[in-house]
């Protein structure tokens, strides 16, 4: 962690250096249309970047109408701008509708504004409409600076050496509505809202059995109602791209009807502000409220959330998200040149990468253009591949076929749960057992991990009986660290007693090793010849072969969460730093992760060895910030990155050396990282990797079908996971190579890649590995 960095390799150092010297050019940065949680993070990092390399950077304030009113909207930002902006909500330098940006007229007053700066790279932070007016201006370029030379606003040599407005996009649209990205900024903290109000009213309506209808936004995008309705389980989805077939009414009743026989005690019905039937009329929530009161006489309330998704302060996702794609957007305006398209930069499963802007703008309307000719498919296929995924997943999921209409595979398929308890187990659980009983096996729970596996803790699990787990934090199947080894006998015993032909384990670590020990057991015991497949699910997000874990994404919340309220706790108080300890083992990824999130100075790893010499350099970096008007200071330290050097001992360094400066608290998250009700991504997350590892079951298990076969290769036993863009089935046997087992982490983490970012960000000098971006990408329409 030295302020020079100087164990990074010099060469990459160098090549940033030299080939991304943003040195003599200016970048304006603005935010446009309708605010989104995360676009300060993302102006934040434009900012610092931007300085980093050595450009000068701009606010533009209140969108497109501060660069055609020019004069104080336009204003050098410096590093303690954008500081303490990264946990607020919407944008710190105003977002508005802008008519004059619209006409000729308005773009020249824009154009000889940015000149009047310097001004020839924009950051532009918006929806599609936002970008497009982006697009046209950089069109129109050469044109307007030679109307203004004209006019006498700017000389020749002005025209000359302003020839060129290089344009790049970051999308902040809590809708997720615009084509080329999994993801748009504040698209998850809007969907942290509607949970928290769909889990606080879940609790009422069970008191009084009441229906509740719940209006999200989304005019043209189902995105949100869509998620939200697979993070709760909602009873049924009203969505503008996939309408309800004809005779939609009489079908809801019937399935609200089958659940309330089934003792279910509240229905949830989800509606997006643009929902429409099949004939694109409005379907609305007061129509569907008015339907259920007159056919089936239940208690029914609406609830429209409004304005309450685009407000609070934004998700760790979505801090992370913009800090990312601000960065890049800096690094792709300094290598733009005059033929390089506008581009937007986007998120592709774990990848960021570029896109050309047009090519997105006309997919989005694509889009709209499908659904007002009532072509449902090819709307759904052209949102992407996450949209049809969720929305298959969620079919699968909520309707559930009557029994004599599943064709029994006649199989046995047992889920198990094991290592510490991680948020989002319960919906995997739930995804698993809904997706093995329409796929027709018959689903055995078994009860407190390996331990009561030996014991014969194993019973049916139904339909109904998972119902409103997607919620629930924990593990309601129990979960012990206990490994399978000392128990070979037994379980063999209880597989061949209860016939199990397939085995899901959801864990972490503990259930990747256990899932070694049961492969290595089969040529002893031939029971373990199934089968097996991991969904890894542990908060310290270490487990080989996935770039995520279920539970991560919630402690990672916590972690930044907490990191805001102790920095509030210090205000208008002196100035002070906090030493907050991550849990994580040897795995750094909550204390980095949350670091970036959180805006810390420092983030101590057991993955980036570090000497007291490092120690000494960051107080002093600290003690140099402190001396301007920043009056906080965030260090996190992961719990097993040092045996020496403890949070203790860093604590009592800067408490020492900070005398007279700053300050010093310190602060250990514990067991509260592992606790609370499940992030919307760690919900979906959950459900739609286990539904996977369901489906890759049955496939296996209809291979042997009528053969006796037994499973004994290498790609019958296997972890899910994420790897960069794709979801892919990895042996444990091949996963073994990869695997760290002293420390119990990967070998290689793509996590480290960032964690730069969080060193630039907090001013230090780091090397910065460029070689994965700079390639422009094409927009790939995606087949169903």
């Amino acid at each position: 962690m030295d302020a020079d960095d100087s164990r990074a390799p010099k060469g990459s150092l160098r090549k940033f250096l030299e080939h991304l010297s943003g040195a003599g050019k200016a970048i304006g940065v603005l935010t446009s249309g309708g605010d989104a949680q995360g676009m300060n993070a993302a102006v934040r990092a434009v900012v610092r970047m931007g300085i980093y390399v050595g450009a000068k950077v701009y606010f533009i304030y209140e969108g497109y109408q501060g660069m055609v009113d020019g004069g104080s909207n336009i204003a050098e930002a410096d590093w303690e701008s954008v500081s303490s902006i990264l946990q607020v909500g919407g944008t710190i330098i105003g977002s508005a509708r802008c008519q004059a940006f619209r006409t000729r007229e308005g773009r020249l007053k824009a154009a000889c504004n940015l000149l009047q700066r310097g001004i020839t790279n924009l950051c532009v932070i918006g929806g599609d409409g936002s970008l497009t007016g982006a697009n046209l201006f950089r069109k129109e370029w050469s044109g307007l600076l030679e109307e203004l030379a004209r006019n006498g606003q700017i000389d020749k040599e002005a025209v000359q050496k302003y020839a060129y407005l290089n344009v790049v996009g970051m999308v902040g649209s809590i809708d997720n509505d615009f084509c080329g990205t999994d993801m748009t900024i504040g698209t998850d903290s809007a969907l942290h809202r509607i949970i928290e109000v769909v889990d606080a009213i879940m609790t009422t309506a069970q008191s009084h059995q009441r229906t509740f209808v719940l209006e999200v936004m989304g005019r043209h995008c189902g995105y949100l109602a869509l998620v939200s309705a697979l993070a709760c389980g909602a009873d049924w989805v009203f969505l503008p791209e996939s309408p309800p077939e004809e005779g939609w009414e009489e079908q809801m009743c019937v399935k609200l009807s089958e659940n309330r026989a089934r003792k279910k005690r509240l229905n949830i019905i989800i509606v997006a502000e643009g929902a429409i039937d099949t004939q694109n009329k409005p379907i609305t929530s007061e129509k569907i409220k008015e339907l259920v009161v007159t056919q089936l006489g239940y208690d029914t309330r609406v609830t429209i959330l409004g304005h309450v998704q685009r407000g609070g302060t934004p998700s760790a996702f979505d801090r992370i998200l913009a800090s990312r794609m601000g960065v890049e957007a800096v690094i792709a305006l300094l290598e733009a040149t005059p033929d390089t398209p506008a581009c937007v930069v986007s998120l592709n499963g774990n990848h960021a990468v570029r896109l050309p802007l047009m090519e997105c703008v006309q997919m989005t309307q694509d889009v709209q253009k499908a659904m007002d000719e009532r072509r449902f498919q090819d709307a759904v296929r052209l949102r992407g591949r996450s949209f049809a995924g969720n929305l298959n997943t969620y079919k699968r999921l909520a309707i559930k076929l009557p029994d004599d209409q599943i064709p029994k595979t006649n199989c046995n398929v047992a889920v198990i749960n094991v290592g510490a308890p991680a948020a989002g187990m319960n919906a995997a659980v739930r995804s698993a057992v809904r997706v093995g009983i329409a796929d027709g096996h018959r689903m055995l729970a078994i009860y407190d991990g390996f331990d009561g596996f030996a014991k014969g803790q194993i019973k049916e699990i139904g339909w109904t009986d998972v119902g409103g787990w997607t919620g629930q934090g924990g593990s309601i199947l129990g979960t012990k660290r206990v490994l399978p080894g000392k128990y070979l006998e037994e379980i063999a015993t209880q597989m061949r007693t209860h016939s199990i032909n397939a085995l899901l384990i959801i864990g972490g670590f503990e259930a990747y090793l256990g899932l070694l020990e049961l492969s290595a057991a089969r040529e002893k015991h031939e029971e373990f010849c199934v089968p097996m497949v991991m969904v890894p699910a542990t908060v310290s997000n270490n487990v080989p072969g996935s770039d995520f874990s279920i539970g991560a994404d919630t402690a990672l919340n916590t972690i930044t969460d907490t990191c805001d309220r102790i920095k509030q706790s210090a205000s208008g108080t002196k100035r002070r730093v906090f030493i907050i300890e991550t849990m994580g083992g040897y795995c750094g990824y909550l204390a980095n992760m949350g670091g970036l999130a959180a805006g810390a100075d420092a983030a101590y790893i057991f993955e980036e060895p570090f000497d007291i010499r490092d120690l000494q350099s960051n107080v002093e970096h600290l003690t140099e910030k402190m001396k301007t008007t920043i009056q906080r200071g965030l260090v996190l330290r992961n719990e097993s990155c040092s045996e020496n050097y403890t949070t203790d001992f860093i604590y009592q360094l800067y408490s020492e050396e900070g005398k007279g400066v700053f300050d010093c608290r310190k602060n250990v998250l514990g067991h509260m990282q592992q606790g609370g009700a499940p992030s919307p991504f760690d919900r979906n997350f959950g459900t739609k990797i286990s539904a996977r590892a369901m489906e890759w079951i049955t496939v296996k298990l209809k291979e042997a079908r009528g053969r006796g076969k037994k499973f004994t290769t290498d790609d019958s036993v296997c972890v899910l996971g994420i790897s960069k863009r794709n979801v892919i089935f990895q042996p444990v046997a091949e996963l073994k190579k990869q695997t760290d087992f002293e420390h119990r982490i990967p070998k290689e983490q793509w996590w480290l890649k960032l964690r730069p970012l969080m060193k630039i960000l907090a001013k230090y000098k780091a090397s910065y590995d460029v070689s994965d971006s700079g390639q422009l990408e094409h927009v790939q329409p995606w087949s169903v």
